[in-house]
C-alpha cells in the first residue's frame, strides 16, 4: 500500500497534529528527524574515528604516544557511557522536559564538548572535558530523538520498520561523512581541526531540528501537556492485559541481550579493528594501486554527499514555505559539506603517494548502509518479513562472518608480531558482512522496542536498549585491550576467531526459541 493511501497513518498523523506531508513515501517529519541524527552522527563518530588512533599516534606525530591497552580502555569507558547515559535522559525526558527539549539540550551540550576538545592541543583538560560533556549530551539526545521516530507511525503499520531502517540510513550518512572527513582532516591536517570540525555540524543539526519543531505536532511535547486523544491512548494501554504486557517486555529484554553479543563484535570497529589497520594492514599505494585508490576514494566521497542532497531537496519542495529555517540551515552544512568534500578529493590527487588514513576503513560500514539500506527496506515490506529474533540471529551470523573473513585474512601474520602488511580486502570483507549484519539488528531493533513497550515508558525502554549497547561497549574494549596478550600467545586468528565464536552460539539459541518468542509478542511483528 502506499504511504499516502495508508489511512491508518494518515488517521494517526492527524491525531497526533503532525504535518501530513509525505516525501517518498513517508512523513516528511521523518526526515526533518533523519537530517537531524545525520548531523548529530557525524559529530560522533567522526570523533569515534580519531580517538583511538589520536592516542597511539607517537608524540612526535602530536598524538599522545598511549599504549594499545590504554586506549582501549579509554576507548571502552567513553563509548560504554556515551550509550549508558541515555537510559537516564530517557527518564528525564519522559517525566520532565519532553523529547523535543531533551534533544535540543543533548545538541547544545555535545556542541561544547566537540568545542573544548578542538582545543586538545592547549591543554589534555580539554579533551577530557569534552569527552564528559558527550557523554552527558548524548544520553538527552539519543534515546528521544529514537521515540519520537516510533510515534510517527501507528504500531500496526507494516511500514514502521522501513521507517526505523530509512531514519537508520540517516544515522550512517552522518556517520559516514564524520569518519571521512573529519577522520582525513584529523590526520592529515591537525587532531585538533578534525574534533572541533565535528561540532560544526552538531550546531547546524540543532539549529535545522530547532526551526521545525511545529512539524511533529502533539509528538515530543513536555509531559503534562496531554490532549484527550491522547489520554484516551492512555487509558487503552492501561487497558492491555498484564500477561501480554510482561511478554512483550520479555521479548525486549531477549532482543536487547542479543543486541549485547552483536555489538560486542561489531565496536572493534573503533578499537581491535582500528589497530589491525594502522598496524597490521597495508595502507602505502603506489602506482596503478595508488590511481585507482583516488578514484574510488573520490567516489565514495562524492556518491553519499550527492544521495542526502538530493534527500534535502525532495523534503525542502515540500517544507520549504512552512519551515523556511530549517532548509536553509541544513543546505548551509551542505555547502560546506560539498567544499570540504571537493578540496579532499583535490588535495589527494595532487599527492605523489597513496597514504590510506587509518579512520579511511571505518567509514566502509556507513557506505555500505547507505547503498544497502534501501533495499534492505524493500526486502521487509515486500519480500521477505520474518520475525524480530530471526532477522537478530541473521545479524548475528554475518558479523561473525566478518571477523571469520579477518581471521583467515591474518592467518600470514606471525605470532606475536608487532607490525604486518596485510591486504586491505580483509577489512572491506569485514566491514561488508558487518554491515548487512548490522541491518538485521539495529533498525529492527529500535522498531520492535518501540512496537513492544508501553508508550508512557517509551523514553524509559530506549534507555535500556542502550544501556545493551553501554554493556557491549565495556566489553568491547576490555577485549579489544587483550589484542596484544593474545598475538603474543597465540595469533591475531585466534583473536578474532574468539569474537566471531558468541554471536554464532546467540543466534542458535534466537532460532531454536523463535516459536516461543513469537507468541509471547501476541500478534505484534
Amino acid at each position: 500500500m502506499n504511504q499516502e493511501n495508508d489511512v491508518a497513518l494518515v488517521q494517526h498523523l492527524s491525531k497526533q497534529g503532525v504535518d501530513d506531508k509525505m516525501v517518498m513515501g513517508h512523513p516528511a517529519s521523518l526526515f526533518v528527524l533523519f537530517f537531524t541524527e545525520m548531523w548529530e552522527r557525524f559529530s560522533y563518530y567522526g570523533m569515534r574515528a580519531l580517538l583511538t588512533v589520536f592516542l597511539i599516534t607517537e608524540v612526535a606525530k602530536q598524538g599522545w604516544g598511549w599504549t594499545n591497552q590504554e586506549a582501549m580502555e579509554l576507548y571502552g569507558w567513553y563509548t560504554g557511557l556515551v550509550y549508558l547515559t541515555p537510559l537516564v535522559g530517557g527518564m528525564i525526558a519522559d517525566k520532565l522536559t519532553g523529547y523535543r527539549k531533551a534533544i535540543l539540550i543533548g545538541a547544545l551540550i555535545m556542541t561544547l564538548g566537540h568545542a573544548a576538545m578542538a582545543f586538545e592541543h592547549i591543554s589534555a583538560n580539554f579533551f577530557y572535558l569534552g569527552l564528559v560533556l558527550m557523554i552527558l549530551g548524548n544520553g538527552m539526545f539519543k534515546p528521544n530523538i529514537s521515540s519520537m521516530v516510533g510515534q510517527l507511525y501507528p504500531d500496526t503499520s507494516m511500514k514502521k520498520d522501513a521507517g526505523y531502517t530509512i531514519f537508520y540510513m540517516g544515522i550512517n550518512c552522518g556517520a559516514f561523512l564524520g569518519m571521512l572527513l573529519c577522520g582525513y582532516i584529523g590526520e592529515k591536517v591537525g587532531w585538533h581541526y578534525g574534533f572541533g570540525l565535528a561540532g560544526v555540524f552538531m550546531f547546524f543539526g540543532m539549529v535545522q531540528f530547532y526551526f521545525a519543531q511545529k512539524i511533529f505536532g502533539k509528538i515530543g511535547e513536555k509531559p503534562g501537556t496531554v490532549h484527550v486523544e491522547e489520554k484516551l491512548e492512555a487509558i487503552e494501554e492501561e487497558e492491555t492485559p498484564k500477561n501480554i504486557v510482561r511478554d512483550r517486555l520479555v521479548v525486549v529484554a531477549v532482543l536487547m541481550l542479543a543486541s549485547v553479543f552483536f555489538f560486542f563484535a561489531f565496536e572493534q570497529a573503533g578499537g581491535s579493528m582500528t589497530i589491525f589497520a594502522k598496524d597490521y594492514t597495508q595502507r602505502l599505494l603506489d602506482g596503478n594501486a595508488g590511481e585507482i585508490f583516488k578514484w574510488v576514494d573520490a567516489a565514495l566521497t562524492i556518491f553519499p554527499i550527492l544521495i542526502v542532497t538530493w534527500v534535502l531537496f525532495k523534503l525542502s519542495q515540500k517544507i520549504y514555505d512552512r519551515y523556511p529555517m530549517t532548509v536553509i540551515a541544513t543546505a548551509i552544512s551542505f555547502a560546506i559539506i560539498w567544499a570540504l568534500g571537493f578540496w579532499k578529493v583535490y588535495r589527494e590527487f595532487n599527492l605523489a603517494q597513496t597514504e590510506v588514513t587509518v579512520s579511511w576503513f571505518q567509514i566502509l560500514n556507513s557506505f555500505f548502509i547507505i547503498t544497502l539500506a534501501s533495499s534492505f527496506s524493500k526486502l521487509w515490506e515486500k519480500v521477505w518479513n520474518p520475525s524480530g529474533p530471526v532477522k537478530f540471529a541473521f545479524g548475528l551470523i554475518l558479523v561473525a562472518v566478518g571477523f571469520v573473513a579477518l581471521a583467515y585474512g591474518s592467518m600470514s601474520i606471525p605470532q606475536g608480531a608487532k607490525t604486518a602488511s596485510v591486504s586491505m580486502i580483509w577489512l572491506i570483507l569485514a566491514y561488508f558482512f558487518h554491515t548487512t549484519g548490522e541491518l538485521c539488528v539495529s533498525p529492527v531493533g529500535l522498531s520492535y522496542v518501540s512496537k513492544l513497550s508501553p508508550k508512557k515508558f517509551a523514553g524509559l525502554l530506549f534507555g535500556l536498549w542502550f544501556t545493551a549497547s553501554a554493556i557491549a561497549n565495556f566489553i568491547a574494549g576490555k577485549t579489544g585491550s587483550y589484542i596484544d596478550h593474545i598475538v603474543e600467545k597465540y595469533s591475531m586468528s585466534t583473536f578474532f576467531l574468539i569474537i566471531a565464536a558468541l554471536p554464532v552460539a546467540v543466534a542458535l539459541l534466537l532460532l531454536i526459541f523463535n516459536g516461543k518468542l513469537k507468541k509471547m509478542m501476541h500478534g505484534i511483528n
